[in-house]
């Protein structure tokens, strides 16, 4: 049920972003979506960032409702990995298990699996295509892609023949804000104890929020987020 609220809410953003022209919306970030602030290294060098609910969203990026992200390097080159709101909701990696050069990949359908203490979580593509190269340095450190998901975490690039339609399934600007504000939302109202997922610095997130929501299942969280 709540993945087909989350499908439904997704055409709804659609719809909107259509009838809009795909206008960027630039007014402030409210003080409701500053309750989790975030680190600096999670945003692209020499990018501004842009903050939803405290999580990073860079503007230039598409986004897969599983939360992960897409980056058109050229008309059939596409780069990929983990929003920052999936690092901070899995928190904690021991393995990660990534596709081989030469696999082929379908948007939607899994891309990665991460283990954390024996459970499982499987990560969506956000393009379909090639695999034509992988981030070698997260199979000997998969944390990189929990501390810094659009810079070192980056996790595979995609030779796909037909990106730009994958790009149109996709969402981003205004779209994307709502999304990820929705998110936010029902992740906070797992967490009765929120305060005590802010830092004392000043309001940065600690980095695993699912050991903040008291009694939920890390893989069944990560299943209804991530949408496979």
């Amino acid at each position: 049920m709540t993945v087909l609220l989350v499908v439904a809410m997704f055409a709804i953003f659609l719809t909107i972003d259509y009838v809009r022209n795909r206008k960027r919306v630039t007014e402030p970030v409210s003080r409701t979506e500053e309750k989790i602030l975030i680190q600096k290294d999670r945003v692209p060098v020499g990018l501004q960032p842009s903050y939803v609910c405290g999580f990073a969203l860079p503007e230039n990026l598409r986004y897969h409702p599983g939360h992960t992200w897409a980056l058109e390097e050229s008309p059939t080159l596409v780069r990929v990995g983990l929003d920052d709101f999936a690092a901070c909701l899995i928190g904690k990696c021991d393995s990660l298990a990534l596709p081989k050069r030469g696999q082929w990949i379908r948007q939607g359908q899994k891309l990665a699996t991460i283990v954390r203490d024996g459970q499982k979580a499987e990560i969506a593509s956000p393009i379909e295509g090639e695999i034509t190269n992988v981030n070698e340095d997260l199979l000997k450190d998969p944390t990189i892609s929990l501390r810094e998901p659009y810079k070192g975490g980056w996790m595979v690039s995609v030779m796909s023949p037909d990106a730009k339609t994958n790009f149109r399934n996709l969402i981003s600007g205004e779209v994307a804000r709502k999304w990820m504000t929705e998110a936010a939302g029902r992740l906070q109202a797992k967490m009765p104890n929120f305060a005590g997922a802010v830092a004392q610095d000043g309001g940065i997130a600690v980095r695993d929020l699912t050991a903040e929501v008291p009694g939920q299942n890390w893989q069944e969280l990560t299943h209804e987020f991530f949408l496979i």
